[in-house]
């Protein structure tokens, strides 16, 4: 098994041996059926190069975006029967090598699946079928977390913005760093949700405890965060201590569901990715159990534009237990609840910008990371930021922030201009 040096997180299967014997020239058969495999996936302009150098193009009429080259036979079967899990396995391992932009090739694979391709059952049954098999009770989401989120906290000061923000930021201008466009991100939802001095407000899913401190800081708020990563809860409360914010800001290592009490304010901001499809109705009972009669609330997710599993490998190797709700089941969520939404806003270029930055950082300190970890790591992650890149910048994934209240409570502007004044 390729592990990282530190932990082994990264749960890639141990590097085959490569039998030189069965590497000979490259049948017929197999031929077509690395056509079939470019057809499948929609003829993106893309060229393969197998381990005998022979050359097959898509039957896109386009210039190549990319090369694709598979270094044995073993690599070609393993991708065609299942391609969703075993490119980014080999990939990582150095078994497939792309030459040309990694986000670019991603973008033009992405944008030739279309609609037909995307809801082909054997890509449901093949590719995703082990996102179907998981629940997240409180002990798997637990390791869950503890797999992507602990991986230290040295590895992510090397990419994210200096108050380690680890979902998507909001850019005021395109041009403005990411420090700039994470606080910014802080104070759009702060303005949405309307904060007020006093008001107390529970955070599921907290990070490193960045959004909690701004909201005490700039606020005035008192702010209870939960968060189930040991690692990010112990830096966020060393960090209010040194800013002299404990009086405002409680900071407690804990699932979601085990929430109690009631505020004014419900949030949640890249945390309903990891809640899991059979834990929606949860919840949404938690949002109402906490949420005050004249409460509000805010959940910023990521969301596909179609129910699906998640990607195998992102699944098995990256976001273990992870779902990526629609839109639909993101507002499904508090449609049982007395709860009304009144805003929603779709920030996925903001989030394929975000990703760009996080990925420049990432190869700017690929050298450091490598001796952190090993190649391996380095390859898998770099595959991950890429394909966030490509699936937000071709609509594939979306970014929304759902503003919602009480049912009955007016207290909303008429407009969103008082979102951007200053």
């Amino acid at each position: 098994m390729l592990k990282n040096k530190n932990q082994g997180f990264l749960k890639i299967p141990e590097t085959y041996k490569h039998d030189s014997a069965s590497n000979g020239k490259a049948s017929g058969l197999e031929h077509r059926l690395m056509q079939k495999l470019l057809q499948y996936m929609g003829n993106p302009p893309l060229e393969i190069v197998l381990w005998d150098n022979t050359k097959i193009r898509s039957a896109n009429p386009g210039e190549p975006v990319g090369t694709l080259k598979l270094s044995s036979r073993k690599v070609m079967w393993r991708l065609l029967l299942n391609p969703g899990l075993n490119f980014g396995d080999d990939y990582s391992a150095g078994h497939i090598e792309l030459d040309g932009d990694l986000t670019e090739f991603l973008q033009k694979v992405y944008l030739a699946q279309g609609p037909a391709h995307r809801s082909n059952l054997l890509e449901r049954y093949a590719i995703n079928r082990p996102s179907r098999l998981k629940h997240n009770t409180l002990t798997k989401a637990k390791q869950n977390i503890h797999h992507h989120y602990d991986l230290g906290n040295d590895f992510y000061r090397l990419w994210l913005d200096e108050e380690l923000v680890y979902t998507c930021a909001y850019f005021p201008d395109p041009g403005v760093s990411l420090e700039t466009a994470q606080k910014a991100k802080m104070d759009l939802v702060c303005r949405k949700l309307g904060l007020q001095p006093g008001e107390t407000v529970v955070e599921a899913g907290c990070g490193w405890g960045s959004f909690a401190l701004h909201m005490a800081r700039h606020y005035g708020v008192k702010v209870r965060a939960f968060n189930v990563s040991h690692e990010q809860i112990k830096y966020a409360k060393e960090r209010a201590a040194r800013e002299n914010l404990t009086d405002l800001v409680e900071y407690v290592e804990d699932d979601y569901r085990n929430i109690t009490g009631e505020y004014d304010v419900f949030v949640s901001v890249g945390m309903m990715e990891h809640v899991g499809r059979s834990n929606f109705k949860t919840f949404g009972e938690l949002i109402d159990t906490v949420l005050k009669e004249d409460g509000r609330g805010l959940i910023h997710s990521i969301s596909q534009n179609e129910p699906r599993p998640v990607n195998a490998w992102l699944e098995q190797r990256i976001f273990p237990g992870g779902y990526t709700p629609t839109l639909r089941e993101m507002c499904e969520v508090l449609e049982p609840i007395d709860c009304v939404v009144v805003d929603v806003e779709n920030l996925r270029m903001h989030y394929a910008k975000t990703c760009e930055h996080w990925l420049q950082r990432f190869d700017d300190h690929a050298e450091e990371i490598t001796a952190m970890y090993d190649e391996a790591f380095v390859r898998a992650w770099r595959l991950y930021l890429s394909g966030c890149i490509a699936n937000f910048s071709t609509n594939s994934l979306q970014l929304y922030q759902i503003l919602f209240t009480r049912i009955g409570q007016p207290d909303v502007p008429w407009t969103r201009a008082y979102l951007y004044q200053d």
